[in-house]
């Protein structure tokens, strides 16, 4: 697959074959990943916690906050949960990573694990002071994003929109997941 296909393959997941299981490694090798890429000031003040076992995912799953959109839905069920977690922080002992760097890092991560054939969840709503508990993570390090990983289950779709038309994701009633995207020459502020 050519990287343009890689990028529109690469959509937000939120639902995963269980029967398939992701490995620390797999983990491992994601993060990995990003320590090749840019960062402001090279400062790399991103730090990683990367979890498999299925009870630790069973607590991290219960911080997250799932698909604000769509309503009367409180995220997968069992059978359909990810199969592990990258969860990025920062290390204050360095500063505060420039928020390019966060977004550089996620995309890295969606990438890596889709050209595996696996996909990702890029999620910011949690409860942050649980997921330290949770992994013991000490007070120099605050959460900025909670990456669920897993074999994609669900069928995503794009469908081309204009500016000013709704933006807002949804399922129909084959659970396929529509995400609206604007079109290229609506994006473009000089032709």
């Amino acid at each position: 697959m050519n990287f343009k296909e890689l990028v529109k393959s690469n959509r937000t997941c939120r639902r995963y074959d269980g029967t398939k299981s992701i490995t620390r490694q797999d983990l491992l090798d994601l993060v990995d990943l990003v320590r090749y890429t840019p960062s402001g000031m090279n400062k790399q003040a991103l730090r990683f916690a990367i979890v498999a076992d299925e009870e630790t995912n069973a607590k991290i799953f219960r911080t997250l906050f799932w698909a604000g959109y769509i309503k009367d839905w409180d995220g997968p069920i069992e059978g359909e949960r990810p199969g592990g977690y990258i969860l990025v922080f920062e290390d204050i002992n360095y500063g505060k990573p420039m928020p390019e760097d966060i977004g550089i890092a996620a995309q890295t991560i969606a990438l890596g694990a889709r050209a595996e054939g696996k996909a990702v969840c890029i999620i910011k709503s949690f409860k942050k002071n649980e997921i330290k508990e949770i992994l013991g993570i000490s007070d120099n390090l605050n959460p900025i994003l909670a990456i669920s990983i897993g074999y994609p289950l669900e069928e995503v779709v794009i469908d081309d929109i204009h500016v000013g038309d709704d933006i807002k994701y949804y399922r129909d009633q084959d659970q396929i997941h529509h995400v609206p995207k604007i079109v290229t020459e609506d994006l473009l502020v000089k032709k």
